[in-house]
């Protein structure tokens, strides 16, 4: 072992050496000045090595080339290390503590109290049978066990992804009716046909989240707005509630295959006087208890045993034990549960069945994945925070993106983190990712022996524990809408409320959609303009430098100027002198100090590094500075500013520049020089210098070789020979 420690050894130097020419920490140098027979051998002083993870002091490009020799050398401590890193639960499982277990076993069956009754709901809304649930709640949640970097988040199905996928099912079948028509498909090819679809969007799903993990576009997750969220949360939740309160009076389903939220509403209002008396009674009873419960719990938050009473699973009891006793179901006309097959799920590769549309599934998907990610890393990342441990969100992707494609083998839809779930999760200070193993264990359980007892269930009762969960998504609107109007964030507002009525007026598919498509526009118009201010300098102080919109506004019609020029020698500042103060910042401006304009000369600093989307509003904002020396003037004004005669461009904030934003200001300087406007560069970094000398921006016109302002000033002073204002 240790010949094979230290031929790892000289290889990982040689490697190393012949790459960067300098070894690291603890090995051998042979330089000029060491003649190499004074070296002491390889056998008598072996390389002093730290295996299985990266020695401390390392520069930058040595990870590369010894990370190189250690998998070519097949380290074994080296693949342990990325195994943990990838596959967390080959780190935790042979770390557990087994002091841990009993409060991860509690904390596993609280969550099954409440995810198997969520799972038997939410089928309904998928337009699939019960079981189907239950498998989304236990596949993905045993491999999310493996792969997770969340101990708290709870995998399993989830109210919006489940009504998204139940609306794709829904929209599906209409092809299927088609293909039948004027006659009806069999019970088991409709079965068949939603559980297909269901499969194949859950399996598409997993794979574009996956897709995003591994590409390192965790970042992603924030790109829709928390207002269009909460507006598309709240449009759903409604959307639920319409559809529930149907089953809930015992309302018998519109004959339409496919219609709008809407509709469905008006439906429902039009056929009021066919409710069933007894199925109402109960749902109704049902959905009153669980809301008075959770008054009741968050009224006495300090007592234990009463935050831990499973309030769903008690309502079930209850419920099916009064179904039985009184027989509802063949004496009264109440929709029981009935028999349901509560065997494992088999393996079945996914495909898309005949007659769906692939492009409806594809579109689906990626909605279904924009909005579970988004929930669910939000989720894990709440929680980590809360507890003090790290969670990546890259390897969260991947993690779901495995347990969906997984799932989708074996029966399940699309499934993600849910909040609520999670919250009772950390509400339990579950310990580790066993907390969701022994979740998934209770899961099977119920699939073997508990679904023949639910035969008296009321299904009135699965639609008001629904409903009860998503009235728990609607409390956070009316505070949302108030801080929104307290803090008179208009457009936000708007979002919010157009977003959620589109998804109710038309479809959740039409408000996600809405949602994104506005959200990137945000994005993008706020990235399209440069983060660019125009200096001017300081009435009390010639070598301070301050954003002209920061300055205390002048009296109208009393603008005053300096001409440049009234440099002294003592102009020049270092990288870090006044003229790199912001208003905003604690070097702001007096009330007594203006930032006055100076004479034909625009000071111009670039706050960020220009790329191709926010240079190109670039020119454009030059040309307005030109007129009116002011960000803040309307472009109706007439023009205030006299002609511009140099520029100087403060690239203190600009630490890169790619080639299509370098084109752009090229054009730039080359339209000042035929104009015979000067053109400086000052604070110039070194990457961004070294693109001027590829571009020869020297040759069109811009100079860079200015350490701060002041020093451009007082050169345009000499080459342009006008006298200074002092």
């Amino acid at each position: 072992e240790r010949a094979g420690d230290s031929d790892r050894g000289r290889a990982d130097t040689t490697m190393h050496n012949s790459s960067e020419g300098t070894p690291l920490l603890g090995e051998r140098s042979s330089s000029p000045s060491t003649p190499e027979h004074l070296l002491p051998a390889p056998s008598q002083t072996p390389t002093p090595r730290r295996r299985g993870g990266y020695q401390s002091g390392r520069r930058r490009g040595q990870r590369g080339s010894t990370a190189l020799g250690r998998v070519s050398n097949f380290d074994p401590k080296w693949w342990v290390q990325r195994a943990r890193y990838y596959v967390p639960i080959t780190g935790w499982l042979p770390n557990y503590q087994a002091s841990n277990l009993v409060v991860d076993v509690k904390a596993g069956f609280m969550v099954a109290c409440l995810l198997i009754p969520q799972a038997l709901s939410y089928s309904s809304l998928t337009h699939l049978p019960p079981a189907y649930g239950l498998y989304t709640a236990l596949v993905p949640a045993l491999v999310y066990g493996m792969l997770g970097t969340s101990r708290h988040l709870s995998m399993g199905p989830e109210a919006l992804i489940s009504v998204l996928t139940g609306t794709l099912v829904k929209g599906q079948l209409k092809h299927l009716y088609g293909a039948y028509s004027p006659g009806m498909p069999p019970a088991d090819t409709v079965e068949h046909f939603s559980t297909a679809v269901a499969s194949a969007v859950a399996l598409l799903s997993g794979l574009f989240t996956f897709a995003l993990g591994m590409f390192r576009l965790g970042f992603l997750d924030s790109m829709i707005s928390e207002s269009s969220l909460r507006g598309f949360i709240s449009g759903t939740a409604i959307v639920i509630i319409i559809g529930q309160s149907r089953i809930m009076l015992g309302i018998a389903a519109a004959s339409s295959v496919h219609s709008t939220p809407w509709n469905d509403f008006k439906f429902m209002l039009s056929h009021l006087d066919q409710t069933h008396v007894m199925t109402a009674i109960v749902s109704l009873g049902a959905l009153l208890f669980l809301r008075l419960l959770r008054a009741v719990k968050s009224r006495f938050k300090a007592t234990t045993w009463l935050q831990q009473i499973p309030d769903t699973l008690v309502v079930i009891v209850l419920t099916t034990a009064l179904s039985w006793v009184a027989k509802l179901g063949e004496e009264h006309g109440v929709v029981i549960f009935g028999k349901v097959d509560g065997d494992l799920p088999h393996f079945r590769l996914p495909r898309v069945p005949t007659y769906a549309d692939t492009k409806d599934i594809v579109s689906s998907a990626i909605t279904i994945t924009m909005i579970g990610v988004v929930e669910s890393v939000i989720v894990a990342r709440e929680y980590a925070s809360r507890n003090h441990y790290a969670v990546s969100s890259n390897r969260e992707l991947v993690a779901l993106g495995v347990s969906n494609a997984v799932g989708s083998a074996f029966g399940a839809y699309p499934a993600f983190g849910s909040l609520s779930r999670s919250k009772l999760n950390d509400r339990a200070q579950a310990k580790s990712q066993l907390s969701g193993v022994v979740t998934a264990s209770l899961v099977v359980a119920s699939l073997l022996g508990l679904l023949p007892y639910l035969f008296h269930l009321p299904r009135g009762v699965l639609a008001a524990i629904i409903s009860d969960a998503v009235i728990s998504l609607l409390s956070a609107t009316p505070g949302a809408v108030a801080f929104l109007f307290k803090v008179q964030a208009w457009s936000d507002l708007f979002l919010l409320l157009f977003i959620c009525f589109c998804s109710v007026a038309a479809s959740v598919e039409t408000g996600i959609l809405l949602a994104v498509i506005i959200s990137l526009v945000m994005v993008i118009k706020r990235s399209n303009m440069p983060r660019i201010k125009l200096l001017g300098r300081s009435t009390e102080n010639d070598n301070d430098f301050y954003p002209i919109d920061g300055a205390p506004p002048a009296a109208p019609g009393t603008l005053r100027r300096l001409s440049f020029g009234s440099s002294s020698s003592n102009d020049s500042q270092d990288e870090s002198g006044p003229q790199s103060r912001d208003n905003s910042s604690s070097g702001s401006l007096s009330a007594d100090t203006q930032a006055q304009h100076i004479d034909g000369v625009l000071v111009v600093r670039i706050e960020e590094p220009l790329y191709f989307a926010n240079a190109g509003q670039l020119h454009a904002r030059l040309n307005r500075m030109e007129m009116y020396g002011d960000m803040r003037t309307h472009p109706s004004e007439a023009p205030r500013m006299n002609p511009t005669r140099a520029v100087v461009f403060d690239l203190v904030g600009m630490s890169d520049i790619d080639g299509s934003a370098l084109e752009i200001l090229l054009g730039i300087v080359h339209e000042y020089s035929r104009r015979e406007v000067r053109v400086l560069f000052v604070r110039v970094c070194q990457g961004v210098r070294l693109r001027f000398e590829q571009a020869q921006m020297g040759s069109a016109g811009g100079e860079y070789d200015f350490s701060d302002i002041g020093s451009a000033l007082l050169h345009l002073e000499q080459q342009l020979c006008i006298p200074s204002s002092s």
